[in-house]
């Protein structure tokens, strides 16, 4: 008799078969749910870091504008770093002047990537390199289109003058440390979703 219940099962045993799937399954809806809200928190990250970022930039450029603009410079650091205005229609640190447009279609490019890549991200240091150039993007993107001399062409307001070096502002250094992040990141091999590659 126990030969044969060990061949066919006993009545118990389908029962049992069925209920361990159905507490895999709950598991794996619990685990689905909290991706979904760690995921939330990363985005909620991403879109902090970037508001921050546009906030100084635009606040600084603000205070720029009304305090230096026409002005002689100030001297921060002696002769090494001063605040200077100057109005620059090319890209970061004053390259390629005569392309304002592209650099703007350039920088309206990169917000629509980030928005739909936060889709899929689950990685804290992920979220912070990309909210900085979020918000890097959007304070340069401001200028291109509000700024004179007309939109889409607008200069965009730098003022940070170490000696020997080009000036810049706020949101190019958000976007230069967010590129620096994502290198990085992609050199350790972590991927925005959360998952670690080694090649």
């Amino acid at each position: 008799m126990a030969e044969a219940e060990r061949i066919i099962g006993t009545p118990e045993t389908p029962d049992g078969a069925e209920a361990e799937p159905e507490q895999s399954s709950g598991a794996q809806e619990q685990d689905g749910g909290a991706a979904r809200s760690r995921g939330k928190r990363r985005i909620a990250v991403l879109f902090a870091v970037a508001a921050v970022a546009y906030a100084l930039d635009l606040i600084s450029k603000m205070i720029v504008v009304a305090k230096l603009e026409h002005h002689e410079p100030v001297e921060i650091i002696g002769d090494w770093l001063r605040f200077e205005a100057i109005r620059n229609a090319g890209a970061a640190f004053g390259f390629g002047e005569a392309f304002t447009v592209i650099f703007t279609v350039i920088a309206a490019a990169v917000i629509v990537v980030i928005a739909r890549l936060a889709r899929k991200l689950y990685s804290l240091p992920w979220a912070i390199a990309l909210g900085m150039l979020l918000g890097g993007a959007l304070g340069n993107l401001t200028d291109r289109i509000f700024r004179s001399p007309g939109v889409f062409e607008g200069a965009v307001v730098d003022f940070i003058a170490p000696k020997h070096f080009a000036v810049f502002n706020l949101a190019d250094s958000a976007i230069v440390c967010g590129g620096i992040l994502i290198v990085l990141l992609s050199f350790k091999g972590l991927d925005p979703d959360g998952t670690v590659h080694k090649d």
